[in-house]
């Protein structure tokens, strides 16, 4: 994707919805990118499996890294609960995904050690 990039939000769901293929994830103006976040949220999981990490801290509210919110989809700047599809796909792999805002909660689990 090019960077700068128009903003995206998933619609009508969350990212393990748009991982199992139920809702798309939407640019400004109606451009589905599922595929491009698919993609991302793999490349971040290959390198969290090539560099063993096991903990990660992410940006709250984006569609890729949205660990507690994400917005909902109407392009308003309304958030809601919910998951960004890397977050979704990281989860799934054990690896445990922390918002910046949980900085603390993040040393804790690496202090605390594996699993």
């Amino acid at each position: 994707m090019s960077i700068p990039r128009k903003p995206a939000e998933i619609v009508q769901g969350n990212g393990n919805t748009v991982l199992d293929g139920e809702t798309d994830v939407i640019e400004k103006g109606g451009n589905v990118v599922t595929d491009d976040f698919i993609a991302g949220a793999s490349i971040a999981l290959e390198l969290c499996k090539k560099f063993n990490i096991e903990i990660a801290v992410l940006a709250e509210s984006s569609p890729s890294c949205g660990s507690s919110f994400i917005y909902d989809g109407s392009f308003s700047g309304n958030r809601t609960p919910g998951i960004g599809v890397t977050v979704a796909l990281l989860r799934r792999h054990g690896i445990q995904v922390f918002s910046q805002h949980e900085i603390k909660d993040a040393d804790k689990a690496i202090h605390a050690g594996p699993g």
